[in-house]
């Protein structure tokens, strides 16, 4: 299977299976249309004539030996590398976990897929006892594996920041103990931060993910206090004062984009121009009933962002920028391991989230989704069928995954959003493998701008 696209100045041709990528003339780009897949001879005869008196005989022989070459060397056309054992169910061993430590927030943020913080529950912070606890579920659920990550997630987790310091103190203790390395990373809004906290996540936290959604009109219209005011001039200075201390370690700031700001370049590059050089703006996923939801007839518009990004960072790096696209990180000379290329995330298989009563769910997308309650951790239980069910999304039995160019940048998708809108985890959310598509394309393309 391969995939071809024209972007840029780019003729573009990924090899789907062995992960290959050729930028070729406009010869070659024409003749592998008449090629068939992995049985590859020679282009169908009765369709050459044409490209012939386009191209001419002795280009179209020379992009038919180049293009046989490259199938010899496994560079076209190439055959599923996947093993089959790889393609059905396979259980591993929890090596993450999204601690809820917050069930709480002080903004009102109209997109909030966490009902404003609370998962549509109760306000609570979690506890100590089931912070810890659930340290010591993840070690025990760990098998083997000796890197562990945590991560420390709301609602707003600096509401409850004593127990976070609690909890980093206790994994790094136990991780002595019985021979793990835990990762911290935290998620926050910034509305607490202080100079405090900035120090402790600058010494603790492997990574950092800021919330702000670019323009300062953007973030002030749709993150919002309970009075309904924006947030944008009370976090700008604490996320840069962070980001000053952090030196060379990772962080992200976290951007959303809704059909209210589908011009979200200019937030991407509001955030760049204030110092920020790793940048996510990703699409809030909602109900389609809601009128600043994303939908089919708003992904030309979003294609064509992505677009302006994509040259922009051209020119950007190019210049000697460092800037970083969260959605553009594709590295296409060293890809992940086969198993989260096929089985992405690992949600509710090898990755879990705990709420502040305990509760354990696949991911903090389903908390409160009772149907996949996974078990809690004061009363020592877990449904090993939930994670049964949870380790068979791959792109080999998802719907339409394995048909799809994509699948091995993807991995099959989110299963949260899958759920949501189809009530199949296996399912793909139809926007949301445009979005992975076209994301994909401009990251190739701009990797053959800088590289080729």
């Amino acid at each position: 299977m391969i995939h071809k696209y024209r972007l840029g100045e780019f003729n573009i041709v990924v090899d789907v299976n062995s992960g290959s990528v050729h930028v070729v003339d406009n010869v070659t780009y024409d003749l592998l249309d008449l090629c068939g897949d992995c049985d590859f001879t020679e282009p169908r005869h009765e369709s050459l004539d044409s490209l012939i008196r386009n191209h001419g005989e002795k280009e179209v022989q020379g992009a038919m030996s180049e293009i046989r070459f490259l199938i010899n060397a496994r560079k076209l056309f190439t055959p599923d590398p996947v093993p089959e054992k790889f393609k059905s169910s396979i259980q591993m061993p929890i090596k993450a976990m999204c601690l809820n430590i917050s069930h709480d927030c002080q903004l009102r943020c109209k997109y909030c897929f966490a009902s404003h913080g609370n998962f549509g529950g109760s306000r609570a912070l979690m506890s100590f006892e089931i912070a810890s606890g659930a340290i010591d579920f993840l070690i025990k659920n760990s098998g083997a594996r000796r890197n562990l990550e945590i991560d420390f997630f709301g609602g707003e987790p600096l509401m409850n920041f004593g127990v976070i310091e609690k909890t980093v103190i206790y994994a790094k203790k136990m991780g002595k103990t019985y021979g793990k390395n835990f990762r911290f990373t935290l998620t926050t809004n910034g509305v607490a931060l202080d100079d405090e906290k900035i120090d402790f996540i600058n010494s603790e936290m492997s990574n950092v993910v800021m919330s702000l959604d670019g323009r300062k009109s953007i973030n002030d219209s749709m993150r919002v206090n309970s009075l309904g005011h924006g947030c944008y001039e009370s976090i700008i200075n604490k996320f840069k004062k962070l980001i000053n201390k952090r030196k060379n370690k990772d962080y992200y700031i976290r951007g959303t984009f809704t059909k209210k700001n589908l011009d979200f370049s200019k937030d991407l590059f509001s955030i760049y121009n204030l110092g920020f050089s790793k940048i996510s703006i990703e699409p809030a996923v909602l109900d389609n009933k809601v009128d600043f939801s994303i939908g089919n007839a708003d992904l030309e518009k979003i294609f064509k962002e992505y677009e302006k990004i994509a040259y922009k960072i051209i020119d950007l790096k190019k210049n000697g920028s460092d800037i970083v696209f969260f959605h553009f990180v594709t590295e296409i000379d060293k890809s992940p391991c086969i198993i989260k290329r096929i089985k992405g995330c690992g949600c509710g298989n090898e990755y879990i989230a705990v709420t502040p009563e305990g509760d354990i769910y696949p991911c903090h997308q389903f908390v409160g989704v009772d149907k996949f309650k996974m078990g809690n951790i004061t009363e020592n239980t877990f449904d090993m069928n939930i994670k049964e069910c949870f380790s068979t999304p791959n792109i080999y039995l998802n719907e339409k995954c394995e048909d799809c160019w994509a699948k091995f940048y993807c991995g099959g998708g989110c299963s949260a959003n899958n759920w949501n809108f189809n009530k199949d985890i296996k399912k793909p959310y139809s926007i949301s493998c445009e979005l992975q598509k076209k994301r994909t394309e401009c990251a190739v393309m701009i990797n053959c701008a800088l590289y080729s």
